[in-house]
């Protein structure tokens, strides 16, 4: 008999009230079914939203060093389940469990640095232009939230956008990606346990076109955080557009590395292989992109090359295999569709390119380690975000070229730059249009004090994490006091 799960409403667990479910099943193996979740529609959303909202009233009295606090022991509490946590998630979504654990410590982490800001949640004070009246600017909180997340990160990005919602006086509706729920289940049964209120924080499991979307235009609903494809993102943002609601986006990614000549190689093949086929390729901010001075192509591409035919791919629970699956077949069948258009378009497939089910592994979503050379920049492959492990390699000649190729498409999430040129690193640093830029570092790995997020399709300008993410979910209110007894007009008293 497969586990029923159910949403978190108003304090309790409750079905979905058309009482049907979908199935959530390992992509390691097809046949292991881990539950069954909630089918939410409109109704359950309403009763979420009306829950959340009902609790706003009274959360955002809660001093936000208070509201820290419980933040602080959340963090705790993931600590202690971290291991139990990486498990579910790894049998959920499939990364393997050394990246899980490293996916609830971006939680951990994220609950302690929010913690801390309940005592820096800083406005401004500033000198008033007229005598005797007092200026400053404080943080007000939005009101309801909802959060719709991926699945590829089903603890770290949920924490990132609902730690600093709660702080900042929120209240939230979660609405996890159906690949990964039980995830989320694991998320709110810890939030209970350290206290937050009834209300203040609901999850409702569903499908994105179903309670993903009603979520996102509810009337009651002040601000919409999503992400995903840049596809949906427009869709969303349509929607919040129509009644100007808040919205932040954190969308695609088509992220490149560059190696120059002058590179340490045998640093750069590390960050290439973690960067292309970490997470399977399932990253926004994978390295999609392998930009090569031709110097040291040849090299480089023949080291890649051998690493990656000796990647070993299975189940992540399996603390030896390097890459698990793929999250479901549409993802599979999308990555290997992409390695199709990569031939016809004339790209020489140098190793993978093919399903992977070998042995124990024929009822999971494996694919091979993909690596293309000769790779044109306008080429789809190198263009379109594919999102699983397929790695193009592109030729220039020179600093300048490979700047021009990496900035060359719709996208500007991460990128890297491997040289031993401090020059030329700054130049990259300068002249490279992402959101993040590493220096002799991959394209992934953030640390949650940073802000993240990116230019172009990557989004819609704002940036999660860091102290940033407190603009997003909080409203700035300009208060003025006058203490001088009498009315006195900004701009026309005081001109001359």
């Amino acid at each position: 008999m497969a586990d029923r799960f159910k949403n978190f409403i108003d304090g309790k667990w409750v079905e979905a009230k058309s009482g049907k479910t979908f199935d959530n099943r390992n992509p390691a193996n097809r046949n292991d079914l881990i539950g069954l979740f909630p089918a939410s529609g409109q109704q359950d959303v309403d009763d979420a939203v009306r829950s959340a909202k009902h609790a706003f009233a009274k959360w955002r009295l809660v001093p936000a060093p208070k509201r820290g606090e419980m933040l602080y022991r959340v963090g705790e509490l993931l600590r202690q389940h971290k291991e139990e946590i990486a498990r579910i998630m790894t049998r959920e979504m499939g990364k393997i469990l050394k990246e899980t654990r490293g996916d609830v410590q971006e939680g951990i982490d994220t609950a302690f640095y929010t913690a801390g800001e309940g005592r820096r949640l800083f406005g401004e004070t500033t000198a008033s232009e007229l005598p005797d009246k007092f200026a400053m600017s404080v943080r007000a909180p939005v009101g309801v939230c909802a959060l719709i997340t991926p699945w590829n990160f089903p603890m770290a990005i949920p924490t990132w956008k609902l730690f600093p919602a709660l702080l900042c006086g929120n209240t939230a509706v979660l609405k996890p990606a159906e690949d990964t729920p039980h995830t989320a289940v694991k998320l709110l049964e810890i939030l209970e346990e350290a206290g937050i209120p009834v209300g203040v924080v609901n999850l409702v499991h569903g499908r994105g076109e179903e309670a993903g979307a009603a979520l996102a235009r509810h009337s009651d609903v002040k601000l919409v955080s999503f992400t995903g494809s840049a596809a949906v993102g427009r869709e969303i943002a349509s929607a919040c557009g129509e009644n100007l609601k808040r919205v932040s986006l954190e969308l695609g990614g088509k992220n490149a590395q560059i190696v120059m000549e002058d590179a340490d190689l045998n640093l750069a093949l590390e960050g290439a292989l973690w960067g292309a086929f970490g997470t399977t390729g399932q990253r926004c901010t994978a390295t999609s992109r392998l930009i090569l001075h031709r110097d040291i192509k040849p090299k480089l591409t023949d080291m890649l090359v051998a690493r990656a035919e000796k990647i070993k791919i299975g189940d992540g629970l399996d603390e030896s295999v390097e890459t698990g699956p793929l999250i479901n077949q549409p993802a599979r069948e999308k990555v290997h569709r992409y390695v199709q258009i990569g031939k016809q378009e004339g790209a020489r497939l140098l190793t993978g390119g093919e399903i992977y089910e070998a042995g124990k592994w024929i009822d999971g979503y494996f694919y091979r380690p993909t690596i293309f050379d000769q790779v044109t920049p306008s080429m789809r492959i190198a263009q379109e975000e594919i999102f699983g492990p397929v790695l193009s390699i592109i030729e220039v000649k020179s600093f300048e070229e490979a700047i021009e190729v990496l900035n060359g498409t719709a996208y500007g999430l991460s990128s890297s730059i491997y040289t031993n040129d401090v020059a030329r690193a700054f130049r990259a640093m300068r002249d490279i249009e992402a959101g993040i830029t590493y220096v002799n570092g991959p394209t992934i790995g953030a640390e949650v004090h940073l802000p993240f997020g990116g230019v172009k399709d990557t989004g819609n300008g704002h940036r999660e994490a860091g102290t940033t993410v407190y603009d997003i979910f909080s409203e700035w209110k300009s208060i003025y006091v006058d203490y001088s007894g009498k009315l006195q007009k900004a701009q026309i008293d005081n001109a001359e």
